[in-house]
């Protein structure tokens, strides 16, 4: 699945998300207008949190006549997937990660989620459930994968060679 979300649905994900499990709305104005002065006028904010919700990531919830924005499991997985960006390496340590994954049919929208994540984090795909990389999955991409049950199908191996690995070294701009 890939995200068709911008930049402003990512960064009010992390903000609900690190809000101690409840985001109050609607925004105080003080909130609300400097949402307002980063990302565009209100109406462009007030579109993305629809859209959020319309896609399962969020839900409105009340308690003592207030509303608050709370993520959903989807949306939990989601933030999750997010905070698992690639972090740059400054040296390559020699070692290639080999990830090999077979994930049953049942669960073809994890598997995707999967793929996505691998190409996120520089992992090159080398056959059908095969992907490399000279840099290590980092902990929230395996927190990712144990939160939605992957682990069981999944291999991560560390080898210190694969042969004929040229075009690899060349696509990662490795020397």
């Amino acid at each position: 699945m890939s995200r068709k979300y911008g930049t402003l649905s990512s960064e009010f994900l992390k903000a609900v998300g690190e809000a101690t499990g409840l985001f109050r709305w609607p925004l105080e104005y003080s909130a609300s207008w400097r949402y307002e002065q980063l990302y565009g006028s209100r109406k462009k904010f007030q579109n993305t949190v629809s859209s959020l919700k319309r896609q399962g990531f969020i839900k409105m919830i009340r308690k003592r006549d207030e509303k608050f924005i709370k993520l959903t499991s989807k949306g939990e997985l989601e933030l999750l997937i997010q905070k698992a960006g690639v972090k740059k390496i400054d040296k390559w340590d020699g070692k290639w990660r080999l990830l090999i994954f077979d994930i049953p049919e049942k669960a073809r929208e994890k598997r995707d989620l999967l793929r996505g994540l691998l190409k996120r984090n520089n992992f090159a795909k080398l056959q059908a459930s095969v992907f490399v990389s000279p840099y290590p999955l980092n902990r929230e991409a395996v927190t990712y994968i144990k939160t939605v049950g992957l682990v069981d199908y999944i291999r991560l191996l560390k080898v210190e060679e694969i042969n004929d690995d040229q075009n690899l070294k060349k696509h990662f701009g490795l020397k």
